[in-house]
């Protein structure tokens, strides 16, 4: 059978799910077949991050627009893979990465790049009248076994960081279902638990607006009681704490961290720490709040300091049974080359893959592949500024990550990916 060819390549300005100027790009093969994808957009950005190309004209949506990027995917873009076999997603890649020259896809832009590569991996899944995660499958060097396991769900239930006003310095408090069987299972673990939490605020008098990914964002008055609060949430549900349900925090610490006095200032109980002193506080949580991941728990250039909080954290885990994950977002930004690094210096056991971190889908799975033959945990991830495109659903089973994150179990645009897998979980059985 022949492939299909592209013969089309069309990008647009639209809103994400923070109403900010995002991509969407739509692809067309000679078979007629057509595939759309949708561009994420990050609040929380590591410094090493490919780049998203933005406008910078203060007249348009305060400089945020997109038309630049969207000239590219029309321009350059289209005319370098019109023509071009839609299943040779690694070859298609590499010509764009080549064609933009720079080390960051700082010229035609990573969010054009990547709206690209998106939507031709998904219109050839789609003219091969396959599954999208069959056909990701496919781009692995080595084959997923049939029946690998499930991504499990980090459902982020409160915000606070730069997804909220809450006033909490950590930007997600996050539950995760990893003693619960079964997606469908632990889909309606965090649903239970997401409204007990909000039944809980009510009561104490505290606002149930919720942030940019869909968790609550309450003013309590430390990260003590958001805490203390999940767990009860997670007991009125009728689930056990640290046996069915853990805790996962993504700190984001680049985000409190204060480089001119080498402190991070943890708010809102507006005490200073050092590197240390917040690994301690990090011990406490582990201890008292069934803690069993930190994700960026010190700032992304703190090589030594992660080496030091996996090797001082690691002993609590080992005392109380439970495997600590160190999560490295910022840290490592989905790139083979920080990864390689992190892997020399032990600096975590896990990674966040976030495909517009590095700008294509090639990448990111060379980034996951590398992480699994050092045995990381891998865990797929959502940007705060969302679409309402699910394809990190496909992505996430297709490369055999062992968990996802999308938000918490509310707003449309994290409830899709959710959703998704749902329709995967039960085709797949």
């Amino acid at each position: 059978m022949a492939m299909a060819k592209i013969t089309d390549v069309k990008g647009r300005e639209i809103l994400d799910s923070r109403g900010n100027p995002t991509i969407e790009v739509t692809v067309t093969l000679d078979d007629f077949t057509s595939a759309c994808a949708g561009v994420p957009s990050g609040a929380s950005l590591g410094a090493c991050e490919a780049v998203e190309l933005r406008d910078g004209d203060p007249h348009r949506y305060g400089g945020a627009g997109v038309l630049n990027a969207v000239s590219h995917i029309n321009g350059d873009l289209a005319e370098a893979v019109i023509g071009m076999d839609a299943e040779g997603q690694k070859v298609l890649d590499e010509k764009m990465i080549a064609l933009d020259g720079t080390e960051n896809k700082s010229r035609l832009g990573a969010n054009a790049i990547l709206g690209v590569s998106l939507a031709v991996c998904r219109a050839a899944a789609k003219s091969l009248r396959k599954p999208l995660y069959t056909h990701i499958g496919t781009l692995l060097s080595v084959k997923k076994k049939k029946g690998n396991s499930f991504p499990v769900p980090m459902f982020n239930i409160l915000n606070g960081g730069k997804h909220s006003d809450s006033g909490l310095s950590v930007q997600e408090f996050k539950i995760i279902p990893s003693g619960i069987l079964g997606f469908t299972k632990q889909l309606q673990a965090g649903s239970e638990i997401f409204h007990t939490l909000q039944k809980l605020l009510n009561q104490a008098g505290f606002a149930t607006g919720v942030g940019d990914e869909g968790g609550f964002a309450p003013r309590v008055e430390s990260h003590a009681q958001a805490l203390e609060l999940i767990i009860r949430a997670i007991t009125d549900a009728g689930y056990r704490p640290g046996q069915e349900v853990c805790i996962g925090l993504d700190v984001a610490a680049n985000s409190f961290y204060e480089e001119n006095t080498n402190q991070y200032l943890l708010k809102p109980e507006n005490v200073s720490l050092s590197r240390e002193s917040l690994i301690n506080v990090y011990r406490e949580w582990i201890q008292k709040y069934f803690v069993v991941s930190i994700e960026d728990g010190l700032h992304e250039e703190d090589w030594p300091g992660w080496t030091l909080m996996r090797e001082k954290l690691q002993k609590e885990a080992s005392a109380s049974g439970k495997p600590l994950m160190f999560i490295g977002d910022d840290l490592l930004v989905t790139n083979v080359k920080r990864l390689t690094k992190a892997i020399a210096e032990q600096s975590c056991n896990a990674i966040l893959i976030k495909l517009n971190q590095i700008g294509t889908v090639t990448e990111t799975i060379a980034c996951m592949e590398l992480a699994k033959k050092h045995k990381m945990h891998r865990i797929v991830s959502h940007r705060s500024g969302e679409t309402v495109d699910d394809f990190i659903a496909d992505f996430a089973f297709g490369t055999g990550a062992e968990f996802i994150k999308s938000g918490s179990l509310s707003r449309g645009e994290r409830i899709t990916k959710y959703n998704r897998l749902l329709q995967i979980f039960e085709s797949d059985k």
